[in-house]
């Protein structure tokens, strides 16, 4: 018991600072630090957990990525992250944190979180960001890229393909819509 006693004694002040910092920083607004704190946890313990795996497999680190795959993984990066955060068909993913509030763009969806404060608040954040999560899915590229550099090279592939497609697909609807036609003047100046 008195291991328990002594936690507690060492663990209140702690709890009163981060109490505080939490009211200071939140200015009243249900903002979910601690959930933030979690999913950095998380991130981190994974990070820890497959460089560990990478050391102990004996795999060496390359000493350079060349530049097309860098490239390659970046825009990647780009596109699966979009895909997880604002696609209709990964909704599901995102239910059980946040509310579908409408149409947002091309083939995408705008939601907001459903619970304010906590970890499922800090997980819908996290879901709908695509710049937030292109922290987590380049992170997966890279690691994969260490362990599996054949297979992450033709994942990426196919999200970069995916990306140069909705390129296309918006050049296309530019042009459909009449981006190509000649400007016509109907300010003449009154002649």
């Amino acid at each position: 018991m008195a291991i328990a006693d002594e936690v507690q004694r060492i663990a209140a002040p702690v709890r009163r600072w981060a109490r505080t910092q939490k009211r200071e920083y939140t200015n009243g607004e249900p903002r979910p630090l601690a959930g933030d704190l979690g999913a950095m946890g998380v991130y981190a313990g994974l990070v820890v957990a497959a460089g560990a795996a990478v050391r102990a497999s004996g795999r060496e680190l390359p000493e350079r990525i060349p530049l097309g795959d860098a490239a390659l993984l970046t825009v990647a990066t780009f596109r699966l992250a979009r895909r997880i955060a604002k696609d209709p068909v990964t909704s599901p993913i995102r239910a059980p944190f946040t509310r579908f509030e409408g149409a947002s763009g091309h083939a995408e969806v705008a939601e907001e979180v459903r619970e304010h404060g906590g970890m499922k608040h800090a997980i819908g954040e996290l879901l709908t960001c695509p710049f937030c999560l292109a922290q987590w899915v380049g992170t997966g590229f890279v690691f994969g890229y260490v362990t599996a550099p054949k297979a992450t090279r033709l994942a990426a592939l196919t999200m970069t393909m995916v990306a140069g497609s909705d390129v296309l697909q918006f050049v296309y609807d530019a042009i459909q819509n009449g981006a190509l036609a000649p400007a016509t003047n109907d300010d003449d100046g009154g002649e």
